[in-house]
């Protein structure tokens, strides 16, 4: 590695360029996403067909916050979605790909944007995340059995979206999210790995969604959440890393999950969010100057 790529490495912060944006350029983002639904030959739709249903949800629910809804083919995402239904229940990614309880829930958030759950089918769905749950509570993300705490939100959100929470071993599924509770008022991906924002936001989203808030410390938690604020305002997904603003939103919606937004400073983190816009084409990026991706 070079002396610079070492230097790199060993940022822990980012600066924020004078010229940067100062406030949030809805125009502009709608038309970067507007763009993507109809580029349907460029090199990056193609190369997201893996997570397509994902990317759907993605900017459907952007426009949608945007006020800019009535801008997508509603009828055909809504059909888009629908063809990547599987017997087992499940949703894929895209047409012909195997069911994950990633794309399931993206299926389901984008049909009841577009006031059309009544399309799917909602007990042979609940049925295909009840088939994911193990004996000791946690949920495989698919046939292949990979356990993450990631998976637990997914099945406990797709099944209460669609009035089902109670097919579910609720009891078994929060015990094992519990003993994924770290010392330090974080969650790891399985019991013993290390708190990082996503996993903390996965797992009190899924005790939220259960009632169960009450069986964690919310002000420890909450500390280890703050923490994740950079001088530059941005937050980041653990220690020693560089601030993000995808890290930005886990970190500031498992605050207000908690009731604990007053832990960190919002406008500085509003100012490190702004500044991740690209002012010509819209669409941020993780960092400022980096490129804008949908993701």
């Amino acid at each position: 590695m070079s002396f610079a790529g070492l230097l790199d490495f060993a940022r822990k912060d980012v600066d924020l360029p004078q010229s940067s944006p100062k406030e949030l350029l809805k125009g502009l983002h709608s038309n970067f996403i507007q763009q993507y639904e109809k580029d349907k030959g460029g090199y990056h739709y193609i190369m997201a067909e893996h997570l397509r249903v994902s990317g759907i949800y993605w900017c459907v629910n952007a426009m949608d916050l945007t006020k800019e809804l009535h801008r997508m083919s509603a009828d055909e995402i809504v059909d888009y979605v629908l063809s990547c239904r599987n017997k087992d229940g499940g949703y894929g990614p895209a047409p012909g790909h195997d069911s994950h309880l990633l794309h399931t829930l993206c299926a389901v958030q984008t049909l009841i944007i577009f006031d059309s759950l009544q399309k799917a089918d909602a007990e042979s769905i609940c049925e295909y995340v009840k088939g994911l749950q193990q004996d000791d509570g946690s949920f495989c993300g698919d046939l292949s059995g990979e356990v993450d705490t990631r998976f637990t939100l997914c099945s406990f959100a797709t099944c209460h979206l669609l009035g089902r929470l109670s097919a579910l071993n609720i009891d078994s599924a929060v015990r094992f999210l519990m003993r994924c509770y770290n010392t330090d008022g974080g969650f790891g991906t399985r019991p013993g790995s290390e708190s990082h924002s996503g996993q903390i936001y996965c797992c009190i989203g899924a005790l939220a969604i259960a009632g169960r808030l009450d069986d964690i410390d919310r002000d420890r938690t909450a500390e280890w959440l703050a923490f994740r604020q950079c001088d530059s305002g941005g937050l980041n997904g653990r220690p020693e890393k560089l601030p993000d603003v995808c890290y930005s939103w886990w970190v500031l919606a498992s605050l207000s999950i908690l009731g604990r937004l007053d832990f960190i400073d919002q406008t500085s983190m509003k100012k490190f969010i702004y500044a991740c816009q690209d002012d010509e084409t819209g669409g941020f990026a993780d960092r400022p100057g980096d490129c804008t991706t949908l993701s």
